[in-house]
C-alpha cells in the first residue's frame, strides 16, 4: 500500500482518540485527562522531517529571501535602464551591422551574449560573497541560547539556483534593450543628424517606466528597513521590570558534601557571605534567572476551582527584588518569619494580582498550585506585589489562551509570576542561581566572589554570566534582520538614485536644444532647474504610489517580526518615503544643474 502524508495524517487522526484514552495516567485530573484525550497525532513528510530551527527561523528567512529577491529584480531593471542607454549610444552601430547584411537574431544574441557575461560574473562573485555571508550570519545565530548547525556545503541545487538566478536577471536586462536597440529602420539612424529608435519617445517612455519601477521597489525595501530598525529600537528600549546589568553565579553543590537537607541553609550561607565581599550591593538566590529560557510553569487553584492560564513560577531569597531593581508595590519581601515551619509565602507581579484578583486586594489573598491527584497541594499567602518583570523573553506576548483576560490586563507585555520563598523549601536542588548587583566590573571580582562561595561549600562548582548577555541573545535574530534590511534598503535607495540620474541626464542631452532656447530667449537657470525637477519629481511620486501600496501588502507577511508598530505603521511609510525622496531628488538635482549652465548659444546651435 502507498502511503502518502495526507493518507497518514488522516490515519492517525482516526486511531488517535483510542490511543490517548488508553494512555490517560492515573493521576491526572479531570479536566486535564479531558485535555490530553483530545490530542491528535500529526504526520510529516520524512524528508523534511520535524524541525525546531525551521519552526523559529522559517518567516526571517522567506522575509530575508523576499528582500533578497527584491534587491536582484531592483537590480536587474537598473541594468535594463542602463542596457538601454548603451544600446541608445551604439544606435549607429548596430544600424551599420543591420545594413550590411547581419541578422536581426545575430545581433540580439550578441547584446544578449555581452549581458550574459555581466550576468555571469556577477553570479560568480555572489557565490564566493554567499559562501562568506552565511558562514557569517550562522556564527550570528550561535550567539543565541541555543547552538545552531547548518549543513553549508555546496550542492548541486546551489549551483542549480544560482544558473538559474543568472538567466533570469540575464533575460530581464538583457532581451529587453537588445530586441529594442534592433527594431528600427537603418537607413533612418543613417541619416545625417537622424536618430535612432532607441532615442525617440517609446524608448524614453521605457526608460521612464523603468525608473518608476525602480523607485516603488525600492519604497518596499526601504519601509521594511525602517519597520525593522525600529522594531529593534522599540526592543531595546522596553521596560525589562528589572535592572538587566545584575551578575549572575551559578553554584552546583553534587561534588560538595553538602547533605540535600541542608542545601537551603548553604545557599542562605553563601549569600550572606557574597553580601560581604567589597563591591557587592545586593545578592540573593534564585532558582530561574529572567530571560535565561529556563520555565516553571502551571495552574493555580482558588477556592477549590483551578484558574484558566498558567502561571509562572520562581523560587527566590529576600533580597531578590532589591538585587534585580524590581520595585515592590505593596507588601513586604520574604524575611526571616518566611522558615520552612511556617505557613508559605508568595510574592505575585501585577499581571497575576489583575488577572486571579481583579476587584479586591491581593495582599493576604491565598492560592494552591493545581498538581497532580495524591499529591500536596500547600496553600500560598500573598504577602507581596511587585512590578511586572519580564520572565521568558523580551517580546513576551500573550498567548492566545491568555486573551480572555485582556478586560483585567492593561499590559499584554508581562506573564503572570508568582515568587515562592526559597528560605520555605526544605529539598533544594543541588544547582541555584544568585543574582548580584555590584559596583565594579565583573571581571575585576569573580575571584573574590568564587572564593567567598568556596569558603562556604568547598568544592562547590561556580560559573558565572551576566543578564544583559542573556537579552543581547534574544535579540541577535532581530538585530540581524535590522541589518540586513538596512543594508538593502540603502542599496535599493542608492540604485534607485542612480537610476533616477541616469534617465534625467539623458533627457537633458536630448533635450538641450529647448533648454539652450529657453535660456536665449531668457530663462532663468533656476526655472530650468524647476522644470527638470518637476520632471524628476513626476516619476518619483507615480514610483511612491505605487511602491507604498505594494509595501502594505508585503509587510502584513512580516507582522509576526514587529514589535510596538503595525504593518502600516504611518510614521515609518513617512520616514521611508521621506529618505528615498530626499536622496532621488539630489540625484536628479546634479543633471538639472547642469541644464542650467547650458550656454545658450552652443544649446540652440547644437540643433
Amino acid at each position: 500500500m502507498d502511503w502518502t502524508v495526507e493518507r497518514a495524517q488522516v490515519q492517525l487522526a482516526t486511531i488517535s482518540p483510542d490511543i490517548f484514552r488508553a494512555t490517560v495516567s492515573p493521576s491526572y485530573k479531570p479536566d486535564t485527562a479531558k485535555n490530553y484525550t483530545s490530542f491528535t497525532l500529526t504526520a510529516d513528510a520524512a524528508a523534511t522531517g520535524v524541525s525546531n530551527l525551521r519552526r523559529a527561523y522559517a518567516t526571517q528567512l522567506w522575509v530575508l529571501l523576499g528582500a533578497t529577491g527584491l534587491v536582484l529584480l531592483l537590480t536587474s531593471v537598473n541594468l535594463a535602464n542602463l542596457m538601454l542607454a548603451r544600446a541608445t549610444s551604439r544606435g549607429r552601430e548596430i544600424a551599420v551591422r543591420l545594413a550590411i547584411g547581419a541578422s536581426r537574431g545575430r545581433v540580439v544574441r550578441q547584446l544578449l551574449s555581452e549581458s550574459a557575461l555581466i550576468a555571469g560574473l556577477g553570479a560568480a562573485g555572489g557565490l564566493l560573497l554567499a559562501r562568506w555571508i552565511s558562514q557569517t550570519l550562522v556564527r550570528v545565530l550561535n550567539a543565541g541560547p541555543a547552538p545552531v548547525f547548518v549543513d553549508l556545503t555546496p550542492d548541486w541545487r546551489l549551483f542549480a539556483f544560482i544558473v538559474a538566478s543568472a538567466f533570469v536577471a540575464c533575460m530581464l536586462f538583457g532581451l529587453g534593450p537588445a530586441l529594442t536597440a534592433t527594431r528600427r529602420d537603418p537607413a533612418t539612424t543613417l541619416e545625417p543628424g537622424g536618430r535612432s529608435s532607441t532615442d525617440g519617445h517609446d524608448a524614453v517612455a521605457v526608460r521612464r517606466g523603468l525608473v518608476v519601477g525602480q523607485v516603488a521597489l525600492s519604497i518596499v525595501l526601504v519601509v521594511g528597513a525602517v519597520l525593522f530598525g525600529r522594531t529593534l529600537r522599540n526592543l531595546g528600549a522596553v521596560d525589562l521590570g528589572f535592572d538587566p546589568n545584575v551578575l549572575v553565579a551559578s553554584v552546583d553543590l553534587r561534588r560538595t558534601a553538602v547533605p540535600a537537607e541542608a542545601r537551603t541553609r548553604t545557599f542562605a550561607d553563601i549569600v550572606a557571605r557574597l553580601r560581604e565581599v567589597p563591591g557587592v550591593g545586593h545578592a540573593a538566590e534564585t532558582l530561574i534567572v529572567p530571560l535565561s529560557g529556563a520555565d516553571w510553569n502551571g495552574r493555580i487553584v482558588r477556592d477549590g476551582v483551578a484558574q484558566e492560564g498558567d502561571v509562572h513560577f520562581n523560587e527566590v531569597g529576600g533580597s531578590y527584588f532589591r538585587a534585580m531593581a524590581t520595585p515592590l508595590l505593596s507588601g513586604r519581601t520574604f524575611d526571616d518569619r518566611d522558615r520552612p515551619d511556617t505557613p508559605r509565602s508568595a510574592i505575585v507581579n501585577e499581571t497575576f494580582a489583575r488577572r486571579h484578583f481583579p476587584n479586591e486586594d491581593p495582599i493576604g489573598q491565598t492560592f494552591q498550585m493545581d498538581m497532580p491527584a495524591g499529591a500536596a497541594q500547600p496553600v500560598y499567602q500573598i504577602v507581596g506585589v511587585s512590578k511586572d518583570a519580564k520572565y521568558l523573553g523580551v517580546r513576551e506576548e500573550r498567548t492566545a489562551a491568555a486573551i480572555r483576560f485582556s478586560a483585567h490586563e492593561s499590559s499584554a507585555m508581562f506573564l503572570p509570576i508568582a515568587y515562592l520563598a526559597a528560605s520555605q523549601n526544605t529539598m533544594a536542588p543541588p544547582d541555584f542561581r544568585i543574582v548580584l548587583r555590584a559596583d565594579m566590573p565583573p571581571s575585576s571580582i569573580t575571584r573574590a566572589l568564587t572564593r567567598a562561595i568556596t569558603d562556604v561549600a568547598p568544592g562547590a562548582a561556580v560559573s558565572y554570566d551576566a543578564i544583559a548577555k542573556y537579552v543581547d541573545a534574544l535579540l541577535v535574530t532581530e538585530r540581524l534582520i535590522a541589518w540586513l534590511s538596512g543594508f538593502f534598503g540603502a542599496l535599493a535607495t542608492l540604485i534607485a538614485a542612480i537610476g533616477l540620474y541616469g534617465v534625467m541626464s539623458c533627457l537633458v542631452t536630448r533635450r538641450r536644444v529647448e533648454i539652450g532656447v529657453r535660456m536665449a530667449l531668457g530663462a532663468e537657470p533656476r526655472t530650468v532647474i524647476r522644470m527638470v525637477l518637476a520632471d524628476s519629481g513626476r516619476l518619483l511620486a507615480v514610483g511612491v504610489v505605487i511602491g507604498a501600496a505594494l509595501a502594505v501588502v508585503a509587510s502584513r507577511y512580516a507582522a509576526s517580526l514587529l514589535y510596538g508598530l503595525t504593518p502600516s505603521d504611518a510614521t515609518s511609510f513617512a520616514v521611508a518615503i521621506g529618505a528615498l525622496s530626499a536622496v532621488s531628488l539630489v540625484a536628479a538635482w546634479i543633471p538639472a544643474r547642469r541644464a542650467s549652465t547650458l550656454a545658450p548659444r552652443g544649446g540652440a546651435s547644437s540643433s
